[in-house]
């Protein structure tokens, strides 16, 4: 074997043992919840389980409304990943094609707001969520997060990258700017989209101090905080809510299996130009 050969199998085993390190703490986490109470309290815990014990999943789902948490934390990401593609792409179709006074001045004001942390917005967004009577509500869960800057900006640079030729062919043939917007940039743009759709759905599904601030009911409550409750309440069975965060985290391996590909070809995508 070459120098050559060697020095990519060393880089490949390394790569492989850095992958086991960060995959470990999830592999632990799914192979612990098909574990009886009395495996994981042993020490140090068994990473394999001797039977899959399905036990825990029926008493999670059973003892707590996952389910309804998981339908919950479904509506409000999905909402919330529909209403940014849509404002987010309109307002970056405007900053890359449309020319108007001061455009370069309120983009540059527009992603100064990605400076702001969340934190400082919370107070404000929960005392108008108050006095509008949104508490416990889906509108209140969704309507702060309708709109982004970064998916703004996401999209911008990838729209900067389409052939100006084409826009302008079909501006001759009478293409105004609605029908460029839907039967061309949208069209054009998939893989852009799919990332900021993506992006946006695993970053709301994984909220917890919003929901935790303006659900008072448990029937509004989403995922992250119905592992909450499950710790506080068996704060010694670890099998069990280490149950409960496997049934949290189905969703999410989902969307990252069909939207991974798209997830890592659209963010190379955006940074590059030419």
């Amino acid at each position: 074997m070459t120098l050559r050969g060697i020095t990519s199998l060393f880089t490949y085993l390394l790569l492989i043992l850095l992958s086991l390190i960060v995959l470990y703490p999830l592999i632990f986490t799914v192979f612990s919840s098909f574990m009886t109470e009395k495996e994981v309290a042993n020490f140090p815990p068994p990473l394999f389980p001797s039977s899959f014990y399905l036990g825990n999943f029926t008493e999670a789902i059973s003892g707590f409304p996952i389910i309804r948490f998981i339908l919950n934390s479904f509506i409000v990401s999905s909402a919330i990943m529909i209403s940014q593609v849509i404002t987010s792409s309109l307002a970056a179709y405007a900053f890359a094609f449309l020319n108007f006074k001061g455009k370069t001045l309120l983009f540059g004001l527009f992603l100064s707001t990605m400076m702001i942390p969340w934190e400082v917005t919370i107070i404000p967004n929960y005392l108008t969520i108050k006095d509008w009577g949104w508490m416990d509500s889906y509108q209140g869960l969704i309507v702060p997060f309708m709109a982004g800057a970064f998916g703004v900006f996401l999209l911008r640079q990838f729209f900067l990258q389409l052939p100006r030729e084409l826009f302008d062919a079909a501006k001759i043939d009478g293409c105004g700017h609605i029908r460029s917007y839907l039967s061309m940039v949208l069209p054009l743009s998939r893989s852009s989209i799919a990332t900021l759709a993506v992006y946006t759905f695993l970053t709301h599904w994984n909220h917890f101090l919003w929901p935790l601030l303006i659900t008072n009911q448990a029937s509004m409550r989403t995922v992250q905080i119905g592992v909450a409750m499950l710790q506080h309440a068996e704060v010694m069975s670890w099998n069990l809510i280490l149950a409960g965060v496997t049934i949290v985290l189905i969703p999410s391996f989902v969307l990252l299996a069909f939207g991974v590909k798209q997830l890592v070809s659209g963010i190379t995508a955006g940074a590059l130009k030419g």
